[in-house]
């Protein structure tokens, strides 16, 4: 199972060998940045600053920061381990579109031990400040980058509801601190969050929110996870974890909050209060530049006795990101073989911020199959903002990315095999000319067929491989050779 606490996980880290104890003092601003991406780059252990200054709370960082911490937080042995229990679930029949998604869900739900319990007394809610009580100054924010806008919370998991449906939402959303009792919420044009503001906005309403800080592992993750908007992120938690997840109804708005979280903020947003919120060095290696965003007035906040607080950095990847971006990507394979069934395997570089690049493998069938998988992938839920999809052969190791570019480089001719288009891009996104949609590309990087028009004496060529029986018997001789 999945640890059931953050603490619970930082113990057992420390027990490996896998957490560090910093207990010099540390300066939120710049200082634990610059550490922090340093460690994670050299993909060193998690840190605990017990002495950030400003703050009697420890600060835990770089938490996620490898395949391995992330995956033992998760209480998984491998990536493809939850893959292949999702992909179980669809089995016999694959429902088809997003309709299957949901349906698929659904049975996930019809397992007893995964949906949230409610409890009434939470340790997250040890101790309750109210009204001017209420100071964000000592609960610590990083300024991370030179040209920050200010001090930010990275990982603060935010909750809300949509006001028509009352379905719950929750996301990871960067949140800067304005003052002791302002946070400007950063809920980009293609999140659901978003969404619920404005139907609040529309029927003139204000919009609870709660954000908590500190939850169990399997709770943060999901808040990272791209589920349709009508499918619960504690159902798929629990589904992970393999345990209920235990919620707490909030002290001042109407919504549930992770009862083991360590400090949790609780609010109203009202229509049109927007600050002006950023610049930020974001996941894409580069600043975000300063927009208007609403600017939630906190209330209360609710924390253990002794909280403590978790964060990450984000910026130039490689990063904390990374693994939560790869568990994203394993895990939503079957998922995303419901949408697009010809899809064989997929890998989302690191490097292309998850979103930018898609490298898909198929069984090809028949001409053009490789254009077919990239318009559909261009339909899929968030896979709409994928700006460069590269298509190979399904002999081909995604993930090996010599490999890829080796067919991709090879096997391409740019006047009939790059597909140019036009659609959305994250709202993130740079380079495009204008916010919000730009250019997208697709490779057709696969063996080409006589029915495309490939009609060369000989076909396409064949690989160059080892001869099969001189290959075993140098295998077998190799100690003779003495290399």
């Amino acid at each position: 199972m999945a640890y059931g606490t953050l603490r619970a996980f930082l113990k057992a880290l420390e027990k490996r060998g896998e957490l560090r104890r910093v207990r010099a003092e540390v300066d939120p601003h710049l200082e634990i940045g610059e550490i922090t991406d340093r460690v994670n780059k050299a993909k060193g252990p998690a840190l605990l600053f017990e002495n950030v200054k400003g703050s009697s709370m420890p600060l835990a960082m770089n938490v996620y920061g490898t395949d391995e911490r992330m995956l033992m937080a998760l209480g998984l042995s491998s990536y493809d381990e939850l893959s292949e229990k999702i992909g179980g679930l669809l089995k016999p029949e694959l429902p088809q579109g997003f309709t299957g998604i949901r349906e698929a869900f659904g049975k996930l739900g019809s397992v007893a031990h995964i949906p949230p319990k409610k409890i009434k007394d939470a340790p997250c809610q040890q101790v309750v400040l109210k009204g001017d009580d209420v100071d964000l100054d000592t609960i610590p924010a990083l300024f991370t980058w030179p040209e920050d806008g200010g001090s930010f919370y990275n990982l603060g998991l935010t909750h809300t509801k949509d006001p028509d449906t009352g379905v719950r939402n929750l996301g990871l959303y960067r949140l800067q601190r304005h003052d002791k009792r302002t946070i400007g919420m950063h809920w980009q044009i293609h999140k659901d969050s978003r969404n619920h503001y404005q139907v609040a906005a529309k029927r003139g309403e204000r919009l609870p929110v709660a954000i908590a800080f500190g939850a169990p592992p399997v709770v943060t993750y999901a808040s990272t996870a791209p589920l349709p908007g009508d499918i619960d992120e504690y159902l798929f938690a629990g589904f992970i974890g393999g345990r209920r997840i235990e919620m707490v109804d909030c002290v001042s708005v109407p919504l549930q909050v992770p009862a083991e979280a360590e400090v949790v903020l609780e609010g109203w947003l009202t229509p049109g209060e927007m600050l002006p919120e950023g610049p930020f060095g974001d996941h894409t290696g580069f600043y975000t530049p300063q927009e208007p965003f609403p600017a939630l007035t906190i209330d209360c906040v609710t924390m253990r006795e002794k909280p403590l607080l978790q964060s990450i950095v984000v910026g130039r990847p490689p990063t904390e990101d990374g693994p939560l971006g790869k568990a994203t990507e394993r895990f939503f394979l079957p998922l995303l073989k419901i949408i697009v069934p010809d899809i064989v395997d997929y890998d989302l570089p690191e490097a292309g911020g998850f979103h930018n690049c898609a490298i898909v493998s198929i069984d090809k069938k028949y001409p053009k199959h490789a254009q077919k998988v990239m318009s559909a992938i261009w339909g899929a839920h968030m896979m709409s903002l994928t700006k460069l999809i590269v298509v190979v052969d399904a002999d081909c190791d995604v993930h090996d990315y010599h490999e890829v570019a080796w067919r991709a480089f090879g096997n391409t001719d740019y006047a009939r095999d790059l597909l140019l288009t036009e659609g959305p891009v994250d709202h993130l996104d740079h380079a495009s000319y204008q916010q919000f949609w730009g250019g997208k590309a697709g490779i057709d990087a696969t063996r080409k067929l006589p029915e495309e028009g490939y009609t060369r004496d000989g076909g396409w060529p064949e690989m160059v491989v080892s001869d099969p029986e001189t290959a075993a018997k140098v295998t077998r001789r190799w100690k003779e050779y003495g290399l």
